[in-house]
């Protein structure tokens, strides 16, 4: 009842400002528009305004709609470029929009993850052990970044024709006339050679042949594959699960002995992680392609939004199902410690729930776009717990604290100490015996 009284004195409110002409014309007339109060032909002060968005968004949702995905961020950059001033900022915010900013933030963050989550073998942890490099991470995040850059250039110079007919992309550089198609596959060519060279260089060849795999499988298979089969979202989700290998190979690689893939990728763990990357794919692109299904249609992209919606719901389902034996599997392995399989079990029961109503209800109801973001936040949160709950991290943490280990420490400082009297006192029996031998000469 207090909640009814609420709003309808909120809605009291904003019909008593919009019927006073008055305080509208006299008292803040003059202001309006610098406070925000004109919407349209009418005076609508913001709050209203945001309350009036929501009421309408509920009804959309109600109606059995979805919300309009927002345009990704190459569309906001060139929306920007285009609207800027400056001839340099223009060009730069068109050709950071190649990279696909967002994207290539994901796939970067996904690698790192995967390089911290490395296990160090107990029997190198002492400090004369070669450890994780901080300068190969600053490679490794660079070059992948430079490969996701290139990979995402090139998807965009083989398709603006397609990205015009949707509303997410039609706003990308190609697509406005920013750029020229030469213009991307040279900015392509260039961050490609320079990110697999600094993979190559500063991490070690196996990671640059995946760089290398996953710009060709990325720009040469899934994107025309687009045009001809379903089976491209399983492609595309492949892409996805590279990255985690790269930084796992780019891990091991501190203690490989000869640096081979098998040797690089023989644990189980980085494929645990790669396959993680591989499965999140479909709750997240199959919901959101749902929701704009219709523009996929039109664009005569082959995707089972459009062309299978129970397989499209189905696949979600299957493969958010699957998260709980992968998080079981990197305890098993000893890439993470049993906390993480309470953390995870959560936020994977959250993921399957969503997806669970988006199998048997369909998308409809909104039930699309809550499986997209429970799946936008899925991921990272997944990833943090998995960092957080590293095997091992918290015993060192704690025998550091309680002063385990320093005994050890103490007791090595010790025999040092002792071979180091022991070789003083060798050195003083042999000078004293030297100088008995040379009396003995000289008494001769």
């Amino acid at each position: 009842m207090a909640a009814t009284g609420g709003a309808w004195r909120r809605s009291q409110h904003c019909e008593y400002f919009l019927a006073n002409r008055f305080l509208v014309e006299r008292g803040r007339g003059s202001t309006a528009g610098a406070v925000g109060l004109t919407e349209g032909d009418g005076t609508v002060p913001p709050h209203c305004r945001r309350r009036k968005a929501k009421a309408k968004a509920k009804a959309t949702a109600a109606a059995g709609g979805n919300a309009v995905i927002p345009p990704d961020a190459s569309s906001l950059l060139s929306s920007s470029s285009q609207a800027s001033t400056s001839a340099f900022r223009r060009d730069a915010l068109a050709y950071l929009s190649l990279a696909k900013p967002r994207l290539t933030a994901l796939i970067v963050l996904t690698t790192m993850a995967s390089y911290a989550l490395f296990p160090v073998d107990p029997l190198l942890l002492s400090p004369a052990a070669p450890t994780l490099s901080a300068l190969t991470l600053v490679y490794l995040t660079a070059g992948t970044a430079l490969a996701s850059s290139s990979a995402n250039a090139l998807n965009m110079a083989y398709e603006p024709e397609f990205d015009a007919q949707m509303s997410r992309t039609k706003n990308r550089p190609l697509v406005r006339g920013l750029l020229s198609t030469r213009q991307a596959v040279t900015f392509a060519g260039i961050t490609g050679t320079l990110g697999i060279t600094a993979l190559h260089i500063g991490v070690n060849p196996t990671v640059a042949t995946l760089g290398a795999l996953n710009i060709f499988l990325y720009a040469g298979v899934y994107t025309p594959m687009k045009r001809l089969s379903v089976a491209n979202t399983w492609v595309g989700a492949l892409v996805g699960g590279i990255p985690p290998l790269m930084g796992w190979a780019a891990a091991s690689g501190a203690t490989a002995l000869d640096g081979t893939f098998t040797e690089l990728l023989g644990h189980p763990g980085g494929w645990l992680l790669a396959s993680l990357l591989f499965a999140w794919q479909f709750p997240h692109f199959n919901s959101l392609s749902w929701t704009i299904r219709e523009e996929y249609r039109s664009a005569g992209h082959q995707m089972t939004a459009w062309k299978y919606p129970a397989m499209n719901a189905r696949v979600a389902l299957r493969y958010s199902l699957l998260f709980f034996p992968l998080c079981f599997g990197l305890w098993w392995v000893g890439v993470t410690d049993v906390g993480f399989l309470v953390d995870s079990s959560v936020v994977n029961a959250w993921l399957v729930r969503e997806a669970w109503r988006f199998y048997r209800r369909g998308g409809e109801a909104g039930r699309a776009r809550k499986l997209f973001w429970a799946s936008v936040w899925h991921l990272p949160l997944l990833l943090v717990f998995a960092m957080a709950h590293k095997a091992r991290l918290w015993q060192g943490v704690w025998d550091k604290v309680v002063g385990i280990g320093r005994e050890d420490e103490d007791e090595d400082e010790d025999e040092d100490e002792a071979e180091l009297w022991d070789g003083d006192a060798d050195e003083e029996e042999l000078a004293t015996a030297e100088t008995a031998k040379a009396a003995m000469v000289v008494k001769a």
